[in-house]
């Protein structure tokens, strides 16, 4: 790779918001068996997160991501008698042809480990594999399950295009999908034959033909399944509904898990969650009206999110909702792979297909617009701001009901004035005191309350002054951090 080249990735690296099970970031380690083994767990982690490659990046702060230099030159290193890369290569098996590249950035020296991901079988190290767990290197037998996967991956595939059920016939491809529900969703006549519907499903890869037998992706099964409990894979993946009495987990009121595939099922899915959500009346002359505690239209937004952007290669459950009486959260297996911060401006997606085919039956946004509809949504109804919460294994979004502005502490406030910054960037504007104290259904006389929270959030170190040499506060106008 070409310098230009190694400053992109490098770049790309260090904006993850957290090392992963693919990447590691170090100062200075020349120990060739700690080497070794994080090279085996960084090829066994890339393959299980469908990364072409996995990094071990010396001369990067571990937390901060800073680039502050190495004094490691694993190029020139020597084990005993022998050069460093060479004792490597030879004790990992399979021998996987990693690639070492030592370069300036940021007047600091970096060296960087370019590992190609495992395929068909665990890459170990001294004849034990490893994979990282959190920020932890670990023996991977001590986890069968991920153990199990590798072996199972395929080169070159992804979740969306492996097999969920393979070797039938057309009749029960026909009897396992509701192939009436994608062309109802697509806006398509219903073909008038078999052979007709089957082609269609095969250009989609929802199902894929070999010689006279069929073969059903997960992209078809965890879309357009009549019941995800026909496909072993994919049962646990179903989301799940889950209400509560009162404010906490100690009394569950129903549980309810899903069946349909998500594209046939996620209307119903919606509005069973509407239906049991907590709502207020409205007095409105002569009659009431009914008004939901939380727009539709963020709870469509997120819970689509959930879907789309979870890691099917998490173990145990899929995507789960929690209604409470004041609050609601939407949690879906795997760590986000933007920092939740960037929620509002950025877009990636780690299931590109499944994404891209949900767009185009409308079940979600444009990319990257789902997020900007939710704040906006959020603050029209004048609700606290959502939380975006990233776990061990796990990312989360709770919702919080109406609350009034007095009764809201300062994390509150700060995470309602950063999203609010966030939206207006995103909308080509800046956030001023007067935005929001309409955020906020400030009176204009008590702008000094708004001053206050703008004030707050930039100790935080989430906003800053869109104009610095701006010295009047009266008119000064405000931008994430991060712009």
């Amino acid at each position: 790779m070409h310098d230009r080249e190694l400053h992109d990735l490098l770049e790309k690296l260090v904006a993850l918001p957290k090392e992963t099970e693919w990447v590691e970031f170090k100062c200075n380690n020349n120990d060739p068996e700690e080497i070794g083994k994080r090279l085996s767990a960084v090829a066994n982690g890339a393959c299980l997160h469908r990364q072409a490659n996995g990094y071990l990046v010396f001369g990067v702060e571990d937390g901060t991501h800073r680039i502050v230099g190495t004094d490691f030159h694993p190029k020139s290193a020597r084990k005993g008698g022998e050069e460093l890369e060479h004792w490597l290569a030879t004790r990992l098996n399979p021998r996987i042809d990693f690639r070492i590249f030592e370069f300036a950035c940021e007047n600091a020296t970096v060296a960087l480990f370019e590992v190609p991901a495992a395929h068909d079988r665990p890459v170990k190290f001294l004849h034990k594999a490893y994979i990282r767990v959190g920020s932890i290197t670990r023996d991977l037998g001590e986890f069968p399950d991920k153990e199990k996967k590798i072996w199972q991956i395929r080169p070159g595939s992804s979740f969306e295009t492996d097999i969920a059920l393979g070797g039938i016939n057309a009749d029960e491809v026909l009897n396992l999908l509701d192939y009436p529900g994608y062309f109802d969703l697509m806006k398509l006549p219903l073909p008038t034959n078999r052979d007709a519907i089957l082609e269609k499903l095969c250009g989609e890869k929802l199902v894929v033909k070999e010689c006279s037998k069929y073969h059903i992706t997960n992209l078809g099964g965890i879309l357009f399944a009549k019941n995800l409990n026909s496909f072993e894979g994919l049962a646990r993946k179903a989301p799940r509904v889950i209400i509560y009495e009162g404010k906490n987990r100690i009394k569950t009121v129903k549980d309810l898990t899903g069946t349909k595939g998500y594209a046939v099922g996620f209307e119903g899915l919606i509005d069973y969650i509407n239906d049991k959500l907590p709502s207020n009346e409205e007095i409105k002359r002569a009659f009431r009206e009914t008004v939901r505690m939380y727009p539709e239209i963020a709870i469509r937004e997120l819970v689509a999110n959930a879907l789309i952007h979870q890691d099917f290669h998490e173990t145990g459950a899929g995507p789960t909702i929690e209604i409470f009486d004041d609050r609601l959260e939407i949690t879906n297996p795997g760590r986000p792979i933007i920092t939740t911060m960037r929620f509002i401006d950025e877009f990636q997606s780690r299931n590109e297909k499944l994404a891209s085919l949900l767009r185009r039956v409308g079940v979600c946004e444009e990319q990257g617009s789902g997020i900007d509809k939710v704040i906006f949504h959020i603050e029209l109804f004048q609700l606290p701001a959502p939380e975006f919460i990233e776990t061990e294994r796990h990312t989360k979004v709770v919702l919080h009901s109406f609350q009034p502005l007095n009764e809201m502490d300062r994390k509150d406030k700060v995470r309602a004035c950063y999203q609010h910054a966030c939206l207006k960037y995103v909308s080509n504007e800046q956030m001023t005191n007067q935005s929001l104290r309409e955020r906020f259904k400030i009176e204009d006389h008590n702008y000094s309350i708004a001053s206050r929270i703008i004030a707050d959030t930039i100790d935080a170190g989430l906003v800053k002054s869109y104009d610095p040499e701006n010295l009047s506060k009266k008119h000064a106008r405000y931008i994430p951090i991060w712009a």
